[in-house]
């Protein structure tokens, strides 16, 4: 390190999330940046790719083994199927690997295969692997080295339901789960369903059913309940650059009013900086989470049916991807867990 300050480096940093770490790192007090990759416009300034960045960060992007080589922390932003091989590497280099893709975010190798269509190539990192989402598993990260930071649609849902499962209010075994995110959500890639004319003043479902979010959300949970969760998960392509909002039924166990419920939540998250729950009558916007590292929560109830329904939303870019990441660096360097993360929404 440099003055006590923590070399970061990314690898895969001009797709969306890496460009938005970097963003983030640039602001965080205590980082600095060691090194940028990327396999498209290697030898490229990153202010070339992303204009926005002049003056603040004009690094050459260079290849993977030149940001390992100078950083204390390695954050890949790839597509699953390549971390796998790059944790090894900084692992063996005694340094640290937070995972922003898929490939360390399952427990079960069947589930990753059934989903992802790939098997573990080294079964022993998998060991040593921890999937944080800080507000409900930071007791785990703590010392790590390697860490599988959790997909956007899956935190805004596991911190939507997470108190409720553990107070044992609904039935995990039937949770239907309405999905929105913005654009960026798909990635920096181009595909017909994101091209502009295709989802300006568009809106609907994809992959009903079928994402892959889907064992990730049954898994964390399934932790949660104690028993066997099951959802139905349905995600929206919103015509928004960034957020997600989450809308969430659950059969509620037992008679409980809804400010029983909004309680046990005020309780739940009451030391927790990243997370508000909306007073009662009010609805979760994900307008009032924009470029921030905040999970805004809101409570309703269908009485006539004995539902509970939960609205979670977070910034897709930031509490769903760099912001949680960096939020996992600063636990694993034991650094304040909101080291450079005080991100104010702005109101408009």
């Amino acid at each position: 390190m440099t003055e006590n300050k923590i070399r970061a480096g990314i690898i895969g940093a001009t797709g969306y999330a890496g460009e938005e770490l970097l963003r983030l790192l640039l602001m965080h007090p205590l980082a600095e940046i060691g090194g940028i990759s990327s396999v498209s416009f290697e030898g490229q300034k990153i202010s070339e790719v992303y204009p926005s960045l002049a003056a603040f960060c004009d690094m050459v992007l260079t290849d993977e083994d030149a940001v390992i080589a100078n950083s204390d922390v390695v954050f890949a932003s790839l597509p699953h199927g390549l971390c796998e091989e790059k944790a090894k590497k900084v692992l063996t280099l005694g340094k640290a690997f937070i995972d922003l893709g898929a490939d360390f975010r399952l427990y079960r190798e069947e589930d990753y295969q059934q989903w992802y269509g790939l098997e573990y190539k080294e079964k022993q990192l998998h060991e040593q692997a921890v999937y944080c989402i800080p507000e409900l598993h930071r007791g785990l990260a703590g010392g790590k080295r390697l860490i599988g930071n959790p997909g956007c649609y899956p935190t805004s849902i596991a911190l939507g339901l997470a108190p409720a499962l553990k107070a044992g209010f609904v039935f995990a075994d039937d949770i239907i789960i309405d999905s929105k995110s913005g654009v960026t959500g798909a990635g920096r890639g181009l595909s017909q369903k994101t091209h502009y004319p295709d989802c300006n003043e568009a809106f609907s479902p994809y992959k009903a059913a079928e994402h892959r979010h889907t064992p990730e959300i049954e898994q964390t949970l399934t932790e949660l309940a104690g028993e066997r969760a099951m959802v139905t998960f349905v995600p929206h392509l919103l015509p928004v650059n960034r957020g997600i909002v989450s809308t969430i039924y659950a059969k509620l166990k037992q008679s409980v009013t809804l400010e029983e419920v909004h309680r046990s939540y005020e309780v739940f998250y009451q030391d927790e900086e990243f997370v508000r729950v909306m007073p009662l009558g009010d609805y979760a916007n994900l307008k009032n989470v924009t470029f921030s590292n905040m999970c805004d929560i809101s409570l309703h109830m269908d009485s006539r049916m004995n539902r509970m329904i939960v609205v979670s939303t977070i910034d897709n870019m930031v509490k769903g991807a760099a912001g949680q990441a960096i939020q996992n660096m600063n636990l694993i360097c034991g650094l304040p867990e909101d080291t450079g993360l005080k991100l104010v929404p702005p109101a408009f």
